[in-house]
């Protein structure tokens, strides 16, 4: 069983195509819903519509809950795959050594193929392909200098430019590595159609805001 780590932001979206490409198409999207909103391991904004993501895909899918407390979800996540029999694991990994190696310890300990065709990627490149191939959007800022006007926006060019500038300045990561922002994907080479937000609401808690999607559906691309 090709199982992927699927969060349904940029990363695990864009490795899952990557991984097909290579040839190993997921058969699963295994989605870990924490309870805790500062999982250290997992994305939580909006991960309620992978569903709908899986659907657009054509790909099972299941969710799998955690208290997202510090290690102990790791044990989560391997009770995970031990319960749907998974042999090969596509994750979205692009610089964390935090996050790819205790995954990478799991697949270990099960003896399950670990597959991260994004680690080490140029960031840029990867940016630009999201540009051009996705249509992804920024759903939480938590770094200084990423404003809530970028909530709901799309990673297109000129997104880039300001990330870029935003390195420049601040020394963000260009992939959100240091959890400056996450996102989501609404359409992507592999979706038979596409997600169109209906309502979100901007929530904004001191430093963090995020873009919650409400409601939403899938129309025809």
């Amino acid at each position: 069983m090709i199982a992927c780590l699927y969060s349904g932001g940029k990363d695990s979206t864009m490795a899952l195509h990557k991984a097909a490409e290579a040839g190993d198409p997921a058969e699963l999207l295994i989605t870990m819903v924490p309870e805790n909103d500062y999982s250290y391991m997992f994305h939580k904004p909006n991960v309620r519509f992978t569903e709908m993501q899986a659907e657009a895909m054509g790909i099972r899918h299941v969710f799998a809950s955690t208290p997202g407390e510090k290690e102990e979800e790791l044990g989560d996540l391997e009770a995970a795959l031990k319960r749907q029999g998974v042999t090969k694991l596509i994750t979205g990994a692009t610089a964390s050594e935090y996050q790819k190696s205790r995954i990478a310890a799991i697949c270990s300990r099960l003896s399950i193929t670990m597959i991260s065709p994004l680690w080490k990627i140029e960031p840029l490149s990867e940016l630009e392909e999201l540009a051009s191939k996705y249509d992804a959007i920024i759903t939480r800022v938590a770094a200084e200098g990423f404003g809530t006007d970028m909530l709901g926006e799309r990673i297109d060019e000129d997104m880039i430019a300001r990330l870029v500038r935003l390195n420049e300045r601040y020394g963000t990561h260009l992939l959100f590595e240091g959890g400056e922002a996450e996102s989501f994907v609404l359409d992507a080479p592999m979706f038979s159609k596409r997600i169109v937000v209906d309502e979100a609401e901007r929530r904004i808690s001191g430093s963090v805001g995020d873009y919650a999607i409400t409601k939403a559906h899938l129309a025809p691309k």
